[in-house]
């Protein structure tokens, strides 16, 4: 590892925007990773432990509580953004609001606080914006069991600065339908496989999501299409098609409910999973994260899109998202978010751990 910390006396939001100027898509984090660890290995009250391009830190100082924070260093392709800047009081970027402002101030906290008046694990890890098969956290995890013990944990993803309790689950599914090929010339000898959507894409159409409350929280479902694949040739019946649909269902139920409900949804249809996540539930009963909801100055409320909540989750420890930005913007063509909101939760945090 040869590449330079970071100097963080430049303070939060230059940090921020230094860190969205570094390429990092997904599979691609190895230098920004690099001056991560660099960084952490700088601060004498942190132990520092490196898996692929996952970098994690922890205090050691006996406390009666230990907090996980951690945050994905990946974003998705940069587009048409164009590099960091500051206009107005916004952060334009790549990763902006998914999630480099977080991590910046994930960053400038663990080296800065130390003397926390919890313990805290601080994890920063890769390829989160991809398939769950490349998620580094889930690959540290795997390597090193032992670091993800902590009564409570805290991703960075963006929440408008106030606390979003746990996430939906997600499945994706694809429903294959069969035909008879034929030539398009004469297509009564034949069987058309995509015509054959036409009833479970007319069922999405008029599908009408539910809001299930799940420890006070309400969580919207949803049904979508997002994809449609079939035919060979132009003047051939197609003789299978398949349709692509995720659905994102509240955390009270688990894969094996969520399968059984689209079963019931499309009566008959031949479904193959071919992905799927759970979910997690809020975890807002802990005084440790009570306390953060308190400090945010703002009312918990649900995470709809999927987060690695549901992995600390999965383990016992209650996770809930925290950081700035509009998760609406994520991955945007204008990726953006107020540095008032950066600098709300880097202090909410700060004051919090400390």
């Amino acid at each position: 590892m040869s590449a330079p910390a970071f100097d963080l006396s430049q303070g939060l939001i230059p940090l921020a925007l230094e860190l969205i100027d570094i390429p990092s898509v997904s599979g691609d984090e190895e230098h920004l990773a690099d001056r991560v660890e660099a960084t952490l290995r700088l601060a004498p009250h942190l132990e520092v432990i490196r898996h692929g391009n996952t970098v994690a830190a922890r205090t050691s100082l006996g406390r009666d509580t230990r907090v996980i924070v951690a945050g994905h260093l990946d974003t998705v392709p940069q587009g048409p953004l164009g590099p960091a800047r500051v206009a107005d009081g916004i952060l334009h970027g790549r990763g902006s609001v998914d999630m480099k402002a977080a991590v910046a101030s994930h960053l400038l906290t663990a080296v800065e606080c130390d003397q926390p008046s919890v313990d805290v694990t601080w994890m920063f890890y890769d390829q989160e914006e991809v398939e769950a098969s490349r998620n580094g956290l889930g690959h540290f995890h795997a390597a090193h069991p032992d670091w993800f013990v902590g009564d409570v944990a805290v991703l960075g993803e963006p929440s408008h600065g106030g606390v979003e309790g746990g996430c939906n689950g997600t499945m994706r599914v694809e429903l294959r339908t069969n035909g008879v090929a034929a030539h398009s010339a004469r297509p009564w000898r034949g069987e058309n496989a995509i015509h054959a959507l036409a009833e479970p894409l007319a069922i999405l159409a008029g599908f009408e999501p539910e809001t299930r409350t799940v420890d006070s929280l309400e969580y919207r479902e949803s049904l979508q299409a997002v994809g449609v694949s079939g035919g060979i040739a132009g003047n051939i019946v197609p003789d299978e098609a398949v349709l692509t649909v995720n659905f994102r269902f509240a955390p009270d139920r688990s894969v094996d409910d969520a399968l059984q409900y689209l079963t019931e949804v499309f009566p008959g249809a031949d479904l193959t999973v071919v992905d799927s996540s759970e979910g997690a539930r809020p975890g807002l009963t802990h005084d440790v994260l009570q306390d953060l909801v308190a400090r945010s100055g703002r009312e918990a409320g649900p995470k709809y899109g999927w987060t690695d909540v549901a992995r600390f989750s999965a383990l016992g420890i209650p996770a809930v998202n925290f950081g700035p930005g509009d998760g609406a913007l994520a991955h945007a063509d204008d990726e953006q978010v107020p540095v008032s909101e950066v600098e709300h939760c880097h202090r909410v945090l700060t004051e919090w751990l400390s």
